[in-house]
């Protein structure tokens, strides 16, 4: 029924006919589970409780950098840190009354029934009314014997097979069905269900603004919802209670933060008298230049040679209730690298529109390398503060390396900053009519006497 996605990894241990197969790869295609570096997935080893609170931490995208946590025995050292701190906070997972969490120690399959409980909301208290839960619900059918097993020892492919059917009810076996009672209507213009609680998981099908669904259950911020004939996920941040109301313009008064990089005293990156904050003022003004002739509302995080902590740039944002941000940058690197990149954040425990980040990341960067002619270096994930901390979409482009002699010519060149500026508001433009299905955005496009590019996501 669940075939392998298409980029999904696959493991040279769990072939067409396993019994978990299904299930294994469901997790691998949402990077929940994941293999070894030898390309086995060794379904028959037993799960240890780290490995189990960082599946279920990636299930319900908790905050999995790791950490020092408040387990004597689970430093940041250890991989599954993040998972473990934030799972216990959420009183998921439980220590042991000597302070440790014994993270090397195996689950046994009543411990698994009574985490997978409390992750997704079922109610259990006790282990065996944990374990009657989901096989009343056909995520288990118990063992051979016609019990539960809950003191055994639970392996990787049992585990994967218990916590793919926890999510995705269509790949339980006979039990209760979802109750899809909860009516909610789409918020976005166009909203993709998908298969799975993440973006890594394939579309099903896309949403219309006002759509209705109903949701049946949360898989952290995500619903598995019904919409027509189709089942799927989508995030809970595009979900409301009403409709919305579409007799107004769809871009009048969106604001669009424009945020240079830097200002005095912190210059930046520097390379042949250049300084970064000084080319990215510039360009930033440009964009704003042509942005302010457009129904949107404008704004800069700076627009004099001055700094801006980065906590004050997000703060800026959220407090002007920012549509989109885009922060400006130049790169250096030793003086041999060269080209173009924009990056988007890929967490959505800190920012939850991945997906829309993406996309505009990648229109951006597609007109910078059609108007700026340097290398593409890629739409690419990047931990920077004003991306990750922002409760909107949000990019971070840097144009090229100012270290670099002909990276640097045109950084230093207003020319070649128009050109940046022009490439920076069109694909805005093309963020917004391809990706938000804006129609009343192709005026704008005038201005520039251009055109939508191809729909590149």
């Amino acid at each position: 029924m669940f075939s392998t996605q298409a980029g999904a990894a696959t493991f040279s241990d769990v072939g067409d006919t396993h019994r978990a197969k299904d299930e294994i790869y469901y997790l691998a295609t949402g990077k929940i589970a994941n293999g070894e570096k030898d390309g086995h997935f060794y379904p028959d080893r037993q799960v240890t409780r780290a490995e189990a609170a960082a599946m279920i931490g990636r299930t319900l995208q908790l905050n999995g950098n790791q950490v020092n946590t408040d387990f004597s025995d689970v430093g940041s050292n250890n991989f599954a840190s993040g998972y473990i701190e934030e799972a216990a906070k959420k009183k998921i997972i439980t220590g042991y009354n000597d302070g440790t969490f014994k993270p090397e120690k195996p689950v046994a399959r009543g411990e698994m029934a009574i985490m997978i409980s409390r992750a997704f909301g079922y109610g259990a208290t006790t282990i065996n009314g944990a374990a009657k839960q989901l096989m009343d619900k056909g995520i288990s059918s118990g063992t051979a014997d016609g019990s539960f097993g809950t003191s055994l020892p639970i392996i990787r492919s049992d585990f994967s097979v218990f916590l793919a059917r926890s999510i995705n009810a269509e790949m339980r076996m006979d039990g209760e069905q979802p109750d899809f009672s909860t009516v909610k209507y789409v918020n976005a213009d166009a909203l993709n269900m998908r298969k799975g609680p993440s973006t890594l998981f394939d579309p099903v099908t896309q949403i219309p603004q006002n759509g209705q669904v109903k949701v049946a259950y949360m898989i952290g911020k995500w619903a598995y919802v019904q919409y027509n004939q189709s089942v799927g996920f989508v995030h809970s941040d595009f979900l409301s209670d009403s409709q919305v109301d579409q007799s107004s313009s769809n871009i009048a008064g969106k604001t669009i933060v424009i945020d240079p990089g830097h200002g005095s005293p912190d210059t930046g990156a520097s390379g042949y008298g250049l300084l970064e904050k000084d080319v990215v003022l510039d360009t930033g003004l440009r964009v704003k230049g042509y942005l302010s002739q457009t129904p949107f509302n404008v704004l800069m995080t700076r627009e004099t040679d001055k700094k801006i902590e980065l906590s004050d740039r997000v703060t800026f944002a959220r407090e002007h209730n920012a549509d989109i941000f885009v922060s400006i940058h130049a790169n250096s690197y030793k003086g041999d690298s060269s080209g173009t990149e924009t990056y988007y954040y890929s967490a959505a425990y800190h920012n939850p529109n991945v997906d829309a980040s993406t996309a505009l990341a990648t229109y951006i960067q597609h007109r910078l390398l059609d108007f700026w002619h340097l290398p593409d270096r890629g739409v690419r994930n990047g931990d920077f503060h004003v991306i990750r901390e922002n409760t909107m979409p949000a990019v971070l482009t840097e144009l090229g390396f100012i270290d670099y002699k002909s990276d640097n010519d045109k950084l230093k060149s207003p020319y070649w900053r128009q050109e940046a500026a022009k490439a920076i508001y069109l694909g805005i433009l093309d963020y917004y009519y391809h990706y938000k299905n804006y129609n009343d955005v192709l005026p704008l496009y005038d201005l520039l006497q251009a055109q939508p590019s191809t729909k590149w996501y």
